[in-house]
């Protein structure tokens, strides 16, 4: 059911290269036909939303103002979704903001020596756009991961869209929207709900940062948009590398594999592990469970299009080639998980340990759960507080700090031929033709 490979083996990082890059779907067409939305939205405005709502979630409203779920049903939701499950929103709610308060940014000053006063400010974006899938299954969770950090951030107002197909609107998703602190909601999805925050509407106001998952649509459109907006990243398809030695349990390694293979075909779920014989354990533990899972169908053509078993030498090796990797979500299910950390330089989240699965952080541990996918950890991080912050530098000079500065303004201004530039230093000099 599911690849094997071995480190060891000829060709190996080609494998596994090919691997890493097997799921990334191509443009294709959808370029063109994200293009087109965006330009339709900017030039026809709620009417164009209307019209994609029809056509794409088959539902047909009146007026433009339908477009909004009004605020009193964020909260008539939250009183009459399941005890247990507001409980649960209002926990990891509780969560998600403490760990978020802690990445909060804060401005400084210092003065220098020559009396100048130097710094930098830290202002959050006004208004943050957040969108939430509806199509395949309903995620209130990325509600409170996109909303709680951009409010703990102090950004004034908060948006957010969802898909609601045939008119159906999941009340938890409008729970966790009050949970979270979110202001207006919009029952709009796909590459014309991003277009319709990044550009505005009559009736939908535009933002200045766009976060939250998507399809490849969605994805599309806020590349697209970047420049216009801010956004948080290009996500691909979700991903688990788990490595793990003789230590673990054979039967929670299948099912943390599973855990990320039942959200998407296109989702990958890789273990690389020090035992032949714990990779059979776990092999055969997949084969036990697969049919248990309500989404059995999804999870195995996942498992089997992009799912692999890799055979390492030792622990070591295992982080070199999850370093190759930059897995969004990597779990280090082994007896020392500390000992093993200082050799893991790129992942998104790192769960530690065997009582501490991916599905933890996807729902209520604290760090957020929107990460860097497709090896992007090299280089990007999570989403956090620091997202929907700006930092502007602060300059004061005192008189003496000015006459100091402009010799050396003006020595490298004429020395770009910048002449203006360098006038502008001397006159702080007392330096003027």
């Amino acid at each position: 059911m599911i690849r094997r490979l071995n480190s060891q083996a000829d060709g190996f990082w080609q494998d596994f290269d090919q691997m890493l890059d097997a799921n990334l779907e191509g443009a294709g067409d959808v370029n063109a036909t994200v293009q087109g939305i965006i330009d339709r939205v900017r030039s026809e405005g709620d009417a164009a939303l209307l019209d994609y709502t029809r056509q794409f979630d088959h539902l047909d409203l009146t007026t433009a103002s339908e477009l909004e779920i009004p605020k009193a049903e964020l909260f008539k939701a939250l009183e009459q979704i399941d005890p247990a499950q507001r409980d649960a929103l209002e926990q990891a709610q509780k969560r998600i903001y403490d760990y978020a308060e802690k990445q909060a940014m804060q401005s400084w000053q210092y003065t220098d020596d020559m009396g100048n006063v130097l710094g930098q400010k830290i202002t959050a974006v006004d208004r943050a756009g957040v969108y939430v899938p509806g199509g395949t299954a309903a995620y209130p969770s990325s509600v409170l991961m996109n909303a709680v950090p951009a409010k703990v951030a102090g950004v004034e107002e908060i948006i957010m869209v969802a898909p609601t197909p045939s008119g159906k609107i999941n009340q938890t998703v409008l729970a966790a929207a009050a949970v979270a602190g979110v202001d207006r909601v919009f029952r709009i999805g796909g590459a014309q709900a991003i277009a319709a925050l990044a550009y505005g509407t009559e009736q939908v106001p535009a933002v200045d940062k766009i976060v939250g998952p998507g399809n490849i649509y969605v994805a599309t459109a806020k590349r697209m948009v970047f420049g216009k907006v801010g956004i948080d990243m290009v996500a691909g398809p979700s991903e688990v590398l788990i490595i793990c030695d003789e230590s673990a349990n054979p039967e929670w390694i299948a099912m943390d594999l599973f855990s990320q293979a039942e959200h998407d075909v296109l989702a990958r779920s890789t273990l690389l592990c020090t035992s032949d014989q714990m990779i059979e354990q776990v092999a055969a533990e997949m084969d036990r469970l697969i049919d248990g899972l309500e989404r059995a169908d999804i999870a195995r053509q996942s498992i089997e299009s992009y799912g692999c078993l890799v055979k390492v030498n030792d622990l070591a090796e295992a982080a070199e080639i999850s370093n190759r990797a930059a897995p969004e979500h990597l779990e280090l299910s082994v007896e020392d998980p500390q000992a093993l950390l200082p050799l893991i330089r790129h992942a998104g989240a790192i769960f530690m340990g065997h009582h501490t699965p991916e599905v933890f952080g996807d729902y209520c541990a604290g760090p957020n759960h929107v990460l860097p996918t497709s090896s992007t950890a090299r280089f990007s991080s999570p989403l956090g507080v620091y997202d929907f912050q700006k930092r502007s530098t602060v300059l004061q000079c005192s008189a003496e700090g000015g006459r100091q500065l402009s010799g050396v303004a003006s020595i490298l201004a004429r020395s770009e031929g910048l002449t203006a530039h360098a006038r502008s230093a001397e006159y702080r000099a007392e330096l003027k033709d």
